[in-house]
């Protein structure tokens, strides 16, 4: 009997019937739902018998257009769970006074609240951001794709497999109860000895390796492969922000690694970096994820910086007002980036010294991000604004995340902190500047270069109705929070005594039900745009009347992007193109090389997911057999020669005649 039960822990480590939640009724009944919704997809895809298309031209594709994509799919779908993870909290919190207890229990309730903050932040808004830097930046600075293509498709694939992992918590184990940084002691061994901070960790390292090596890839292409003529300063400004936020995830993204590191030694191995014993302290843990987070931070926000500047611009029907002063504030947020770390805890004891310059400084770069809002007022002073979708996401993002920057400047006077820090306030502050700039600008990038990506425009009823619900929505739910906040209401609490609260938890609840309409009205804008895309569609590829260069090629663009590189004269390249009279040169065309689609990237991220899943749950062959495998599916990879095709110059020079007669017509 002990030969079986040794040979049972050897083949499943510590994974066990007891891992299976069966004793929660509603994560069974989740569980039912999500294999229902499963099963009723891939009968879908294989009835119509599209498996082999979705594995040639998507799963295993290289072309940056098709991977952007793929990125802003996995942003939506882990939306709807981490939106869900929302709803579950506002319930809760709206029914949970005096003798009730609401409906979940509070070990439950931490691991909703620690796995909506992982989600939003790592699964959601990372994805989206990288996927729309995937799409745009390579047309935008004239390039035929990223600089390493391949590593482009590894990457979405790795941060595949950390999305992956953190949805296997939800029905096999638990997911982490310490709150979405992990503090310890909390996350140490001690107080987590269940596999939950080892989701955290092993999810979180796999999709880190996919964004980091996605940031080397960009920092490349944006330096390396610009258009001839176009130099930085002549660079469209969302390829600014694109640049400063890549160089952020290089340098931010190596400490989240080694930190996360260092929390599985001292889990696994027994080491003592952040216990109090022998020598370790807690206080480098927060120091370490905070060096990382706070850039975390500017590398979501800039991306959107740029897209609201490009929005701006094309719908005022004017040039961006104080193109260098955009471009020096982008830069120096990137830089001051750095220097404020502290300031998410000035309550931890670091002296007054110390509090005084991270509360300078966390003033200061607020003055670069006011100067970028003036800028974009003064380009609508006295513009021809066109209240499309794109422009309204952009004027609900000023309106709102001016509040969000106001009460951040508050949070950064150390005794205001200390006395709100623990409080709502600043849970309202937070999403106030990540919903107000990141998801309203992504929602404005999506339905700006959505018909650049597709072909067709995205319905502009649908659009404005979602536009509508979240806007309202987002008031509704988390100024309530502000008022909480400042009587003192402590955070990260499932249930409350004073009755008196009740109210405004009840107003934020109604709050987050406007905003899962917004988010049905979008998958609604999706489905009836997809449905209508004949009428929607515009293949001269100048929709908006943009003035950079993605604009110059056809919606969607070929696979190769150009055919001839473009040349660059002027900032504004595709409305100085249109000025000279664009006309397809003669002589100078080159060879068009693209490298073929590969499943190696799905692979190697297959065999990392399976790494990361033994770890996790401690079965020690197959963590070897993966990482083995993966180590021999990457030397494999590496010897996958000529794998180029080529695109004839005839067929090149028939689609650009029909460019250049299309622009003549449209002229």
């Amino acid at each position: 009997m002990r030969d079986n039960s040794e040979l049972i822990h050897f083949i499943f480590g510590r994974l066990t019937w007891a891992a299976i939640p069966f004793h929660v009724p509603i994560l069974v009944y989740t569980f039912i739902v999500v294999a229902i919704l499963g099963i009723a997809l891939l009968a879908t895809i294989t009835w119509m018998g599209k498996w082999g298309y979705l594995w040639r031209e998507w799963f295993t594709s290289v072309d940056h257009k098709k991977i952007g994509i793929m990125y802003m799919v996995l942003g939506i779908v882990m939306m709807l769970r981490g939106f869900s993870d929302a709803i579950m909290m506002r319930l809760q919190q709206a029914m949970a006074f005096g003798g009730s207890t609401g409906y979940l229990p509070p070990e439950h309730y931490d691991q909703i609240f620690t796995a909506h903050g992982v989600i939003m932040i790592f699964f959601v808004a990372m994805p989206m951001v990288v996927g729309l830097m995937n799409v745009v930046m390579p047309l935008q600075i004239g390039a035929r794709d990223v600089a390493f293509p391949f590593l482009n498709n590894f990457s979405f694939w790795m941060t595949v497999a950390g999305a992956i992992l953190v949805m296997l918590s939800l029905f096999v184990g638990e997911f982490a109860r310490t709150g979405w940084l992990a503090y310890p002691p909390l996350s140490g061994i001690a107080y987590s000895p269940d596999a939950g901070v080892d989701y955290y960790i092993w999810s979180l390292q796999i999709a880190g390796v996919g964004t980091l090596l996605s940031g080397v890839n960009m920092v490349v292409t944006i330096i390396k492969m610009r258009a001839p003529g176009m130099t930085l300063m002549k660079m469209p400004i969302f390829t600014w922000t694109a640049l400063c936020t890549n160089v952020l995830i290089v340098a931010a993204f190596p400490v989240l690694t080694a930190v996360l590191v260092l929390l599985s030694l001292d889990r696994y191995v027994g080491t003592d970096f952040f216990t109090n014993d022998f020598g370790g302290n807690p206080m480098m843990y927060v120091n370490l994820i905070w060096i990382w987070g706070h850039p975390e931070v500017y590398i979501l926000i800039l991306p959107l910086f740029g897209v609201f500047s490009e929005v701006v611009s094309t719908f005022c029907g004017k040039k961006l007002f104080g193109y260098a002063s955009m471009v020096y504030a982008t830069v120096v947020i990137t830089i001051l980036s750095y220097l404020v770390w502290l300031h998410h805890f000035f309550t931890m004891g670091s002296g007054a010294s110390v509090n005084s310059f991270f509360g300078i400084t966390t003033m200061i770069i607020s003055i670069p991000t006011g100067a970028k809002m003036f800028n974009w007022l003064f380009t609508m002073y006295r513009g021809r604004i066109n209240f499309d979708v794109p422009m309204l996401w952009t004027m609900g993002f000023m309106f709102t995340f001016v509040i969000g920057g106001m009460t951040g400047v508050l949070l950064a006077v150390p005794p205001a902190d200390f006395e709100l820090h623990n409080s709502l306030f600043l849970v309202a502050h937070f999403h106030n500047v990540i919903i107000g700039g990141v998801l309203f600008g992504l929602f404005a990038g999506i339905n700006y270069w959505f018909p650049k990506s597709i072909g067709f425009r995205l319905d502009a009823f649908w659009g404005k109705v979602s536009f509508w619900f979240w806007l309202s929505g987002f008031w509704f739910a988390f100024m309530p929070l502000y008022i909480l906040g400042l009587m003192g209401v402590t955070r990260r609490l499932s249930h409350f005594d004073d009755p008196s609260l009740q109210i405004w938890f009840q107003i934020a609840a109604f709050g987050a039900a406007l905003i899962f309409l917004g988010i049905l009205a979008f998958l609604v804008q999706i489905y009836v745009s997809i449905r209508n895309r004949d009428s929607l569609r515009d293949h001269t590829g100048d929709i908006w009347g943009g003035r950079t260069l993605e604009w110059s090629t056809s919606s969607p663009p070929p696979d190769y992007n150009f055919a001839f590189t473009p040349l660059v004269h002027e900032l504004d390249a595709w409305a100085d193109m249109k000025q000279r009279g664009y006309q397809r040169p003669e002589q100078g065309f080159l060879p068009i090389h693209m490298p073929k689609n590969t499943g190696a990237g799905v692979i190697l991220a297959f065999l990392a997911m399976v790494c990361g899943f033994a770890m996790i749950w401690h079965i020690w062959w197959m963590a070897a057999a993966s990482f083995i495998g993966l180590i021999a599916a990457a030397i494999v990879h590496t010897f996958n020669y000529n794998r180029d095709f080529h695109i004839p110059a005839a067929e090149v020079a028939r689609i650009e005649d029909a460019r250049s007669r299309l622009l003549a017509q449209q002229a």
